[in-house]
């Protein structure tokens, strides 16, 4: 008896865990609960956008659209969703399932040790009009400033954001999921 039920504690807790480290989110259950819009608007930028929650070929989707404008110090038009548990520290990256209008998308991480507004780590991704899914590892990642850790820390990420940035571009990205692995 005993073995079963050292047996059956091993079983949930590698479920737990499995659960933890597969983080994902397809925008098929109330995604406007979890995910937020924002634009360089919150510190005088001149961006416009918006994000809406769509169906193609059956499937939920989430649409990033927006003119970016660097005009003004700004330069971004964002969505994110908080990470509310602590991630495994055994994760390796971030995987996102995309296509979009040929232009240059970003996805963003807060952490624990991004205390400033301004500060985050970033890894950018290429689109097409074909659906794709792209990994994005740990160390694509790079800091926003010197004050900042080399490579972020799994278990220290608090927000993933996806973005438009860093030019003046129209934005049309559809993400139909994200996730860790």
């Amino acid at each position: 008896m005993k073995a079963v039920i050292t047996i059956l504690i091993f079983v949930l807790n590698a479920t737990l865990v499995a659960g933890a480290t597969q983080l994902k989110d397809d925008f098929s259950e109330q995604p406007e609960a979890r995910w937020e819009f924002l634009t360089d608007q919150v510190m005088g930028g001149v961006s416009q956008g918006k994000m809406s929650f769509e169906t193609i070929d059956g499937r939920p989707v989430a649409r990033l659209t927006g003119t970016v404008s660097t005009a003004n110090r700004g330069g971004f038009i964002q969505f994110r969703t908080a990470i509310t548990e602590p991630l495994a520290e055994s994760l390796l990256g971030v995987w996102v399932t995309v296509k979009g209008n040929g232009e240059r998308y970003y996805v963003h991480l807060r952490t624990s040790g991004t205390l400033l507004p301004w500060q985050y780590y970033q890894a950018g991704f290429q689109t097409t009009g074909e659906w794709q899914t792209i990994r994005l590892p740990w160390s694509d990642f790079k800091p926003s400033g010197r004050l900042l850790r080399e490579t972020p820390k799994p278990t220290s990420v608090r927000s993933l954001g996806i973005a438009a940035f860093g030019k003046d571009y129209d934005a049309d990205l559809w993400i139909q999921a994200v996730g860790f692995y």
